[in-house]
């Protein structure tokens, strides 16, 4: 097959976006003749979304629509930025959606295997099956969430403490050929989860000052300061009778609000935090979402409203 120029797979910088990469680059080197790279892209990348990567031939995963994506698979409810992205989407055989994926790598290979006749190795299949795990929090427990040492846990504890964006290249590049067990093996790697695990310790310890307020199994925490470890199920690790947890933390670009619930004591009615993130510029699932405001006083301000309006909504009375 002859391409016009090589093509570049742009994916979320997780876990699930990983795996989606890799998957699709040997989908794509076996069955469409490609010799794909790979870049990791995030929120704070959508600012001109409309010129994003301009005059290159591209595709993209786990991540927002694009109409000029060659080839694009997302599992997000929140994947489409407006109205005309949406409209402009059609299911093909280069497109696929599917907002009840609990992640994206099990899409790819579902349309791999209808589209391309791709046999997905066992390897990809256990990848999968963990990127589900990892990506919809259907952990066993909360210990499992907070102190696993499987490969993939090991795996993305260690994306915590990425040395740089490049490194996580390398790695969809490590999960394209080999095994979870061999790259949780690889020694930077293994160094990389040491240091995150006591990352985790500390978190766990530094976590209860960091509350704001919690009522009505709401919690709003502030850990903005670059001193203050991060863990991602603290909450609900302290406070296990909560439903909610929403809170501030630093990322390389400013600052971040999370927010999630409680995945092992779920609200009795859900609130869709996705939807609620896009009013703030974010998005996500219905469960868990995230947004960049544009500076520390926003995002404090934007943690509390959103706080109060989970809060309201576990304490209405029915009509």
């Amino acid at each position: 097959m002859s391409n016009p120029g090589p093509l570049r797979i742009h994916y979320h910088r997780d876990f699930d976006g990983m795996v989606s990469a890799a998957v699709l680059a040997t989908i794509l080197r076996e069955k469409r003749g490609e010799a794909p790279a790979w870049t990791s892209v995030n929120y704070d990348q959508r600012s001109d979304w409309q010129a994003f990567s301009a005059n290159e031939r591209f595709a993209i995963v786990d991540f927002h629509f694009h109409p000029r994506a060659e080839y694009w698979f997302d599992h997000h409810p929140t994947t489409f930025l407006t109205p005309e992205l949406r409209a402009a989407y059609q299911p093909s055989e280069r497109w696929r959606w599917d907002e009840t994926s609990p992640s994206c790598p099990p899409l790819i290979l579902a349309h791999a295997r209808e589209h391309w006749d791709f046999r997905e190795p066992e390897r990809f299949k256990h990848m999968a099956e963990w990127s589900n795990v990892i990506d919809a929090a259907r952990f066993k427990s909360v210990d499992q969430a907070v102190f696993g040492d499987e490969p993939a846990l090991r795996i993305s504890r260690a994306l915590t403490v990425a040395p740089s964006p490049e490194w996580l290249d390398e790695l969809v590049g490590a999960m394209s050929t080999s095994d979870l067990d061999s790259v949780a093996r690889r020694g930077d790697v293994d160094k990389c989860f040491q240091r995150a695990a006591r990352n985790r310790d500390r978190a766990l310890q530094q976590f209860p000052p960091t509350v704001e307020w919690k009522r009505d199994k709401v919690l709003v925490y502030d850990a903005s300061s670059n001193a203050i470890r991060r863990e991602r199920f603290a909450a609900f690790y302290h406070y296990p009778e909560i439903h909610y947890s929403v809170g501030v933390i630093p990322t390389r670009a400013g600052f971040h609000v999370s927010a999630g619930e409680n995945p092992w004591n779920p609200p009795p009615v859900q609130t869709h935090i996705g939807t609620i993130m896009e009013r703030y510029g974010g998005g996500g699932h219905k469960a868990v979402g995230g947004a960049n405001p544009p500076d520390l006083q926003a995002a404090r301000k934007v943690a509390l409203e959103i706080g109060e309006e989970l809060r309201l909504a576990l304490t209405a009375k029915p009509a």
